[in-house]
């Protein structure tokens, strides 16, 4: 059985829309700044694709003579890339930038977490050195 015109219109359009598709699109290549701090791009995509065809009886056709119908068919797609944020990697921490400013505060916690801990740390740190330099002018 021959090949319908319509699967080869799919199979273009299906092979260019892989094509398209590569993990570079939606995490970009890495950056390095000259701080050795590594930004890394991070972006959404969508793609929408619609195809179509319609087999038209031609003038002459008949079905007892063996012509084929007429084939009309069309297709389209379109693809959206939108960058939402930066993964930056330096100083041994780990962010994550959102381009936009639409993040809930709780998003906003999350992202500032990592740095509160090391502040609580820090403090907790500098109370028990105290604590013990006390502890040992006490006991001088």
């Amino acid at each position: 059985m021959a090949e319908h015109p319509i699967q080869g219109l799919m199979d273009t359009a299906m092979s260019n829309i892989k094509a398209m598709v590569d993990v570079d699109t939606i995490v970009g290549n890495a950056v390095t700044a000259p701080d050795n701090t590594v930004i890394i791009p991070i972006s959404t995509v969508s793609f929408g694709f619609a195809a179509g065809g319609s087999e038209i009886p031609g003038k002459k056709a008949n079905v007892t003579d063996g012509q084929d119908a007429l084939f009309g068919g069309g297709a389209g797609g379109g693809a959206n890339v939108k960058p939402v944020a930066f993964l930056v990697v330096g100083g041994g921490n780990v962010r994550l930038l959102p381009i936009t400013e639409t993040s809930s505060p709780v998003d906003k916690l999350i992202d500032l977490m990592p740095e509160m801990v090391d502040k609580v740390n820090g403090a907790v740190s500098s109370m028990k050195k105290k604590k013990e330099e006390k502890k040992e002018t006490v006991e001088e």
